[in-house]
Protein backbone atom coordinates (compact mmCIF):
# COMPACT_ATOMS: atom_id res chain seq x y z
CA UNK A 1 0.00 0.00 0.00
CA UNK A 2 1.44 3.34 -1.03
CA UNK A 3 1.55 6.51 1.01
CA UNK A 4 -0.63 8.23 -1.61
CA UNK A 5 -3.27 5.52 -1.24
CA UNK A 6 -3.27 5.92 2.54
CA UNK A 7 -3.64 9.70 2.24
CA UNK A 8 -6.49 9.43 -0.27
CA UNK A 9 -8.23 6.72 1.76
CA UNK A 10 -7.99 8.83 4.90
CA UNK A 11 -9.31 11.91 3.12
CA UNK A 12 -12.26 10.01 1.65
CA UNK A 13 -13.00 8.36 4.99
CA UNK A 14 -13.20 11.74 6.69
CA UNK A 15 -15.30 13.37 3.98
CA UNK A 16 -17.77 10.50 3.64
CA UNK A 17 -18.05 10.02 7.41
CA UNK A 18 -19.12 13.65 7.68
CA UNK A 19 -21.35 13.61 4.58
CA UNK A 20 -22.98 10.27 5.41
CA UNK A 21 -23.41 11.25 9.05
CA UNK A 22 -25.13 14.51 8.17
CA UNK A 23 -27.50 12.64 5.86
CA UNK A 24 -28.32 10.05 8.51
CA UNK A 25 -28.74 12.72 11.18
CA UNK A 26 -31.14 14.65 8.97
CA UNK A 27 -29.09 17.84 8.90
CA UNK A 28 -31.13 20.74 7.57
CA UNK A 29 -28.77 21.27 4.63
CA UNK A 30 -29.15 17.62 3.58
CA UNK A 31 -32.93 17.63 3.94
CA UNK A 32 -33.10 20.78 1.81
CA UNK A 33 -30.67 19.34 -0.76
CA UNK A 34 -32.71 16.18 -1.25
CA UNK A 35 -35.89 18.25 -1.51
CA UNK A 36 -34.20 20.44 -4.13
CA UNK A 37 -33.11 17.34 -6.07
CA UNK A 38 -36.67 15.99 -5.96
CA UNK A 39 -35.60 12.93 -4.00
CA UNK A 40 -37.56 11.47 -1.08
CA UNK A 41 -36.13 11.74 2.42
CA UNK A 42 -35.88 7.96 2.78
CA UNK A 43 -33.40 8.10 -0.10
CA UNK A 44 -31.29 10.55 1.93
CA UNK A 45 -31.02 7.89 4.63
CA UNK A 46 -30.16 5.20 2.07
CA UNK A 47 -27.51 7.48 0.56
CA UNK A 48 -25.97 8.03 4.00
CA UNK A 49 -25.86 4.27 4.55
CA UNK A 50 -24.31 3.72 1.12
CA UNK A 51 -21.62 6.26 1.98
CA UNK A 52 -20.97 4.53 5.31
CA UNK A 53 -20.60 1.19 3.51
CA UNK A 54 -17.93 2.84 1.34
CA UNK A 55 -16.21 4.22 4.45
CA UNK A 56 -16.27 0.76 6.02
CA UNK A 57 -14.63 -0.67 2.91
CA UNK A 58 -11.94 2.00 2.97
CA UNK A 59 -11.20 1.30 6.63
CA UNK A 60 -11.03 -2.47 6.03
CA UNK A 61 -8.74 -1.65 3.10
CA UNK A 62 -5.99 -0.60 5.50
CA UNK A 63 -5.65 -4.28 6.47
CA UNK A 64 -6.91 -5.88 3.25
CA UNK A 65 -5.73 -3.62 0.41
CA UNK A 66 -7.85 -5.33 -2.25
CA UNK A 67 -10.97 -4.01 -0.48
CA UNK A 68 -9.72 -0.45 -1.04
CA UNK A 69 -10.17 -0.74 -4.81
CA UNK A 70 -13.70 -2.08 -4.49
CA UNK A 71 -14.63 0.62 -1.96
CA UNK A 72 -13.28 3.19 -4.42
CA UNK A 73 -15.48 1.76 -7.18
CA UNK A 74 -18.48 1.84 -4.80
CA UNK A 75 -17.92 5.49 -3.89
CA UNK A 76 -17.16 6.54 -7.48
CA UNK A 77 -20.47 5.05 -8.63
CA UNK A 78 -22.22 6.77 -5.73
CA UNK A 79 -20.75 10.10 -6.82
CA UNK A 80 -21.68 9.43 -10.44
CA UNK A 81 -25.30 9.17 -9.36
CA UNK A 82 -24.85 12.34 -7.32
CA UNK A 83 -23.63 14.16 -10.44
CA UNK A 84 -26.56 12.82 -12.46
CA UNK A 85 -29.01 14.03 -9.79
CA UNK A 86 -27.52 17.54 -9.91
CA UNK A 87 -27.49 17.61 -13.71
CA UNK A 88 -31.09 16.42 -13.83
CA UNK A 89 -32.28 19.49 -11.92
CA UNK A 90 -29.93 21.71 -13.92
CA UNK A 91 -27.85 22.76 -10.93
CA UNK A 92 -24.92 25.06 -11.67
CA UNK A 93 -21.48 23.54 -12.00
CA UNK A 94 -20.61 24.82 -8.52
CA UNK A 95 -23.21 22.52 -6.96
CA UNK A 96 -22.24 19.52 -9.10
CA UNK A 97 -18.49 19.94 -8.66
CA UNK A 98 -18.14 18.43 -5.14
CA UNK A 99 -19.67 15.12 -6.25
CA UNK A 100 -17.58 15.18 -9.43
CA UNK A 101 -14.31 15.87 -7.59
CA UNK A 102 -15.00 13.18 -4.98
CA UNK A 103 -15.81 10.74 -7.78
CA UNK A 104 -12.53 11.54 -9.53
CA UNK A 105 -10.59 11.13 -6.27
CA UNK A 106 -12.27 7.76 -5.72
CA UNK A 107 -11.33 6.72 -9.28
CA UNK A 108 -7.72 7.74 -8.64
CA UNK A 109 -7.78 5.51 -5.55
CA UNK A 110 -9.09 2.63 -7.67
CA UNK A 111 -6.25 3.04 -10.18
CA UNK A 112 -3.64 3.21 -7.43
CA UNK A 113 -5.02 -0.10 -6.11
CA UNK A 114 -6.06 -1.62 -9.45
CA UNK A 115 -4.39 -4.95 -8.67
CA UNK A 116 -6.94 -5.33 -5.88
CA UNK A 117 -9.77 -5.54 -8.39
CA UNK A 118 -8.48 -8.93 -9.56
CA UNK A 119 -7.24 -10.31 -6.20
CA UNK A 120 -10.43 -11.95 -4.91
CA UNK A 121 -10.95 -13.62 -8.28
CA UNK A 122 -7.37 -14.84 -8.84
Amino acid sequence: MTTLSIIIQSLLILIFLLAGGSKLAGAKVQVEAFNHLGLPQWFRVITGLVQYIGVTGLIIGFWHPWVTAWAGVWLAITMLFGCIAHLKVKDPVSKTMPAFVLGVIAIILVFINIDGIRYPFS
